[in-house]
């Protein structure tokens, strides 16, 4: 009976769900929730109500259906408003039921990650138009201070911010959330502000709990040109450096790029960060529309021909998180932490196939030696989404939630998402039973793609290993290059050597990149001594390998 082929993940690599406050807690009252009061701002004009009815207590049931699911990790956030909901004024009970919850996630083995600003602010932060206050990173100091000094005992992975680019366009620039401006000086003063305030809270979390790893999360989405495309690509690097690159670039620089005015030093900001957090969703075809001036004359729409998600979302193409996580990684030479990545899917007909491709492309980062630790998937169980609150067809939920009976109901991908978790890894086995239009039969050879020479029955992925690298096919387990070759880095390229490729069936998806340049043993491939191998044939033998496609 041959071993089932497995992708399999570095040991303590986390895996979890992301899950937001006002969208899970319920009977919030922050800038959001006075944003709801206005009609036309969320979908049917709805309000947030219950939500999930974390606050009154179902958290702990969640919770546990985290830890069925095999998740050893859970990102969470602390909601401003509740725990200072007047200046300096502190709501100790606040803080208590925010313990009993990170307690709750200890006692089920899950490690949980803190998110500290979450989109939404107290109501006396909002009457100052949010992070355009000057005075605001000062005051998110305070109450990072205060949330680490009653927590920190709890938690050692923070997060200062989610999505900053995300919540300036959409607060600034297109007036879509709170404070609904669109005014390019007040975009950049909350640009500016944010980022003080990340660096802020950073050092303040440095100096209470040095141990501490603290990071933010950045909203990070694909960009296609538009047609036509040698005109386009200029709108394309407009869209991935304001959309992007600005928030981390900024970090690691210790200036702040602003949109028609000069750049800001903010010295404090300098390197303050541990880890990043990459979040991906979507992808767009983008190209120069002048009737768009709030988005620097950009226009975004669906790619053509591109499966897409509801309404304005975009194209799913779930396999490009791996150029995302590669410049970050080459970039920034920090850990990552993919802190949210999931699709709009009430059938869960679509999102089986993402989440295996998501898993499978974090895989290809892992073996090019690219600094990945962790996944969580958006999200534990359909919540309220913003401005487009409970409209079903943003139900991102691994989980259905019923938000009258506050029933939850486990969608397939529950399953196999448990499984991967369960596994630390991808199998065939797994890929077979949630998206079988994955895999396709073999035709006589090792996962149908192994030339004769390697053809009858199972290989140890090992054993798979050292023959290509005999063959001069691969690089020796010993001898591969150095991620900054381009190449292949120390990690491990296959699965655990007590697991064999499975001679019945083929793992097939969509071929990723090839690194640039190709290592020097393969480029020198047309002076090998075994001439039947022709480029075509190396990188099919690789793919049988796990190792490219």
């Amino acid at each position: 009976m041959p071993i089932k082929a497995l992708n399999q993940f570095p040991q303590g690599f986390l895996w979890g769900c992301s899950t937001a406050a006002h969208q899970v807690e319920g009977q919030n009252v922050n800038d959001w929730w006075r944003w709801e009061q206005t009609p036309g701002h969320i979908y049917q004009n709805q309000q947030v109500g219950r939500a999930c009815d974390w606050w009154a207590g179902r958290y702990a049931e969640d919770f546990d259906r985290a830890a069925e699911m095999h998740n050893n990790a859970h990102r969470l956030s602390i909601e401003w408003s509740r725990i200072e909901p007047e200046p300096n004024r502190w709501d100790d009970s606040a803080l208590d039921h925010y313990r009993q919850m990170l307690t709750a996630l200890r006692e089920r083995g899950i490690t949980p990650m803190v998110t500290l600003h979450h989109f939404t602010n107290p109501l006396w932060v909002a009457d100052h138009n949010g992070w355009a206050w000057d005075e605001l990173p000062t005051h998110f100091e305070r109450f990072v201070r205060k949330v680490v000094g009653a927590l920190g005992d709890l938690c050692s992975l923070w997060c200062t911010l989610n999505e900053p680019s995300v919540y300036l366009f959409q607060g600034f620039s297109t007036a879509t959330w709170p404070p609904g401006l669109r005014n390019r000086r007040a975009l950049n003063q909350a640009t500016v502000n944010m980022l003080r305030g990340h660096a802020a809270a950073y050092h303040a979390i440095k100096e209470l709990q040095p141990g501490a790893q603290v990071g933010l999360a950045t909203h990070h989405t694909g960009f296609v040109p538009g047609v036509p495309s040698f005109i386009n690509w200029a709108a394309v690097q407009i869209a991935e450096q304001f959309g992007n690159r600005t928030i981390l670039q900024a970090i690691d620089r210790g200036i702040v790029p602003l949109i028609g005015a000069r750049s800001v030093p903010v010295p404090q900001l300098k390197g303050a960060l541990d880890w990043i957090g990459l979040q991906y969703y979507q992808e767009f075809s983008v190209g120069f529309n002048t009737l768009n001036p709030g988005s620097l004359f950009i226009g975004m729409r669906k790619p053509p021909n591109a499966d897409g998600g509801p309404k304005r979302w975009g194209g799913l193409n779930p396999e490009a998180i791996f150029k995302h996580i590669q410049w970050m990684a080459t970039t920034f030479k920090k850990p990552i932490y993919i802190t949210e990545s999931g699709v709009p899917d009430p059938t869960d007909k679509v999102r089986p196939g993402y989440l295996i491709k998501t898993v499978r492309a974090m895989w290809k980062a892992v073996n090019f030696n690219f600094p990945v630790r962790g996944y969580f998937v958006w999200s534990l169980l359909d919540n309220f989404e913003w401005s487009e609150g409970y409209d079903p067809l943003y139900s991102f939920g691994l989980y259905k939630t019923n938000f009258e009976t506050q029933e939850r109901t486990p969608r397939q991908s529950a399953y196999l998402y448990g499984e991967i978790c369960a596994q630390n890894g991808l199998s065939v086995q797994t890929v077979t039973r949630y998206a079988p239009e994955l895999v396709r039969p073999s035709s006589g050879s090792v996962l149908g793609l192994l030339p004769p020479l390697l053809a009858g029955g199972s290989l140890r992925s090992a054993s798979c290993a050292r023959m290509l690298s005999r063959m001069r096919l691969i690089w020796p387990l010993s001898r591969r290059p150095s991620p900054s070759a381009g190449a292949v880095g120390t990690g491990s390229i296959f699965s655990d050597s007590s697991m064999a490729i499975n001679a019945s069936n083929a793992l097939w998806l969509p071929p990723l990149p090839l690194p640039s340049p190709l290592p020097p043993v393969i480029t020198s491939l047309g002076t090998t001594s075994t001439p039947d191998f022709s480029m075509a044939v190396l990188k099919r033998s690789m793919t049988a390998c796990n190792t490219w496609n």
